[in-house]
């Protein structure tokens, strides 16, 4: 296996990764089952003992004592669903436990992309307390991105990929003047119409996250037809423009050298890029910070949804990735995530949950 490391933004050198084929103890066990499409898992603050589960057909699942519970929001009415579009993600206010906003991402009927914040009563979404705060019109049916997630100091992030299609016809993420290929953020603590860039050249950031301790941003970004790629970003520099490189280059190749490169934004290289050789489509993970396995602890999970894949690797200074390890299999791999005790999930498009063991 041929993995290459570089630093994100705080600079080091490139280099081959030995010992990429090893494997761990660490391993990722079935927990639970009986979901439809499950894309995301996530908890809400103050509530650790609950896991809300998102589905991609539109509805989001209430997981209590190892079980499903109920129906925390229902909303297939308004989800077009299938392929890569759906109901995409879900993102609690960080103060939920007294204002009980949450925030959804999700593709509407007509194939654009939305977020929309809803308020809960009674341990239940409120359908009728939806309102959008952004809307972005989607040319393709893929690549729709679809994360959210709050950092560290409150303010919202949502994901989109490129566009569609393949080879990004209409060079998108490189130009200023569209939303497609980029990371936003919101520009208040209160999210609403609102956003800015932050982020440009992306191809289709399937699920990114905040290192709970640090504050840091890591991103997989789904690759064309030849590299995977996870991208780092230090938490002093999230509110400075990063310009990740698509579709100038795939990983750390020039993807084509005609497309334009926007003087916009500081070059940031991937931290980690893997071929195709080894799985087709990265997904995204965290940096463990839980109590549950420590051997785990500091080592950023990732993997591959196409081969079911599960990386890890300890997390150094500026972005530095160790050699990574082989740390577990989850077919049709689709999301991580983690509860109130900051112990790690992952979603298996198939309709089970795994956990961190």
């Amino acid at each position: 296996m041929v993995v290459l490391t570089a630093c994100g933004s705080g600079g080091g050198s490139t280099s081959g990764v030995a010992g990429a084929h090893k494997t761990t103890a660490i391993s990722f066990a079935p927990v639970l089952g009986g979901f439809d499409s499950p894309v995301q898992v996530t908890s809400a603050p103050g509530d650790p003992g609950t896991l809300y589960v998102v589905e991609q057909p539109g509805t989001i699942r209430i997981v209590q004592n190892g079980a499903i519970t109920g129906t925390f929001l229902d909303l297939r009415s308004i989800v077009e669903s299938g392929g890569e579009q759906g109901l995409l993600s879900m993102a609690f206010s960080p103060h939920y436990a007294s204002n009980h906003f949450f925030y959804v991402s999700y593709t509407d009927v007509h194939g654009n992309s939305r977020v929309a914040r809803y308020k809960a009563a009674n341990g239940r979404g409120v359908r009728s307390s939806g309102r959008v705060i952004l809307a972005v019109r989607q040319p393709y049916s893929n690549h729709n991105g679809g994360q959210l997630q709050f950092d560290k100091r409150g303010y919202l992030y949502f994901g989109l990929g490129d566009g569609g299609s393949e080879g990004d016809p209409n060079q998108r993420p490189q130009n200023m003047h569209t939303r497609l290929g980029k990371l936003l953020r919101s520009r208040s603590k209160n999210p609403g119409p609102s956003w800015r860039i932050v982020g440009l050249g992306l191809r289709n950031p399937w699920r990114f996250s905040f290192d709970s301790a640090t504050g840091n941003l890591w991103i997989g970004d789904v690759g064309q037809d030849r590299f995977e790629e996870v991208d780092f970003r230090q938490a002093g520099r999230l509110g400075k423009l990063a310009n990740y490189g698509w579709s100038r280059y795939e990983g750390f190749s020039v993807y084509s050298s005609s497309h334009r490169y926007s003087r916009s934004g500081r070059k940031v290289k991937p931290a980690l890029v893997y071929s195709h050789a080894h799985g087709c489509s990265v997904t995204g993970g965290y940096v463990y910070r839980g109590s549950a396995v420590r051997a785990a602890r500091g080592r950023y999970f990732y993997g591959d949804y196409c081969s079911g894949t599960v990386w890890s690797f300890r997390v150094g200074k500026h972005g530095r990735a160790s050699a990574p390890t082989v740390s577990g299999h989850v077919p049709s791999l689709s999301s991580f995530g983690v509860d109130g005790n900051r112990e790690l999930y992952a979603a298996s498009l198939d309709g089970t949950l795994y956990k961190l063991r």
